[in-house]
């Protein structure tokens, strides 16, 4: 499990339910919680690559972009709705949180912190747009377009009344796990967050 954020996704999802991965890349995550949790899994992917590697897997996924929208799927379709590194590269994150928590009973989210210190010191110490491993882009080619950091995401689910239940972000790096649970925003490199849908039961 060296996949980003699958060991926090793994122990979050529970025993035969319905899931959906937004931005599912190849499938992995979901053949992972399909064969150990033996979930019904469902998947929304942008590429042809992608969708045909979970076909292959026998996954059902269909091509689709999330910008614009889940109107396929009714209001609380789904027991839980992942979107793993995937928010900070959309062009509408704001509306696709609102259409996750609308088909979604729960919600994951995983997204590379821009707030973690590397970054901050990289920023401060050479003044161009930095580099890491959770953002290995140049500014000129990068796939993120909406960076943000774990007080953003906390503030946003605050201002518009999703309520959090789980907060359990990570780092590649093992260690500073007590540091990194009282100042996340600083320590740690990913935010994880599972949040609750507005139809949940």
């Amino acid at each position: 499990m060296n996949n980003i954020g699958y060991q926090n996704v793994f122990e979050i999802i529970p025993q035969g339910v319905k899931v959906l991965d937004l931005g599912c890349g190849d499938g992995s995550l979901l053949q992972l919680l399909k064969d150990e949790k033996n979930i019904f899994p469902f998947a929304v992917e942008i590429s042809e690559s992608g969708v045909s590697k979970c076909i292959e897997k026998g996954l059902f996924c269909y091509q689709a972009d999330i910008d614009e929208g889940l109107s396929d799927y009714k209001d609380g379709s789904f027991d839980y709705v992942i979107l793993n590194q995937t928010l900070q590269s959309v062009k509408k994150p704001s509306f696709v949180i609102d259409e996750i928590l609308r088909i979604g009973k729960t919600a994951i989210f995983s997204f590379p912190n821009f707030a973690y210190y590397p970054v901050r010191i990289k920023f401060s110490l050479f003044g161009t747009m930095p580099k890491s491993q959770s953002i290995p882009y140049e500014w000129y080619n990068t796939p993120n377009i909406h960076m943000l950091t774990i007080k953003d995401f906390r503030e946003y689910c605050k201002k518009f009344n999703y309520k959090i239940l789980c907060e359990k972000h990570f780092s590649r790096l093992h260690g500073k796990d007590r540091i990194r649970k009282i100042i996340p925003n600083l320590i740690a490199e990913y935010g994880f967050f599972v949040v609750k849908g507005i139809h949940q039961d």
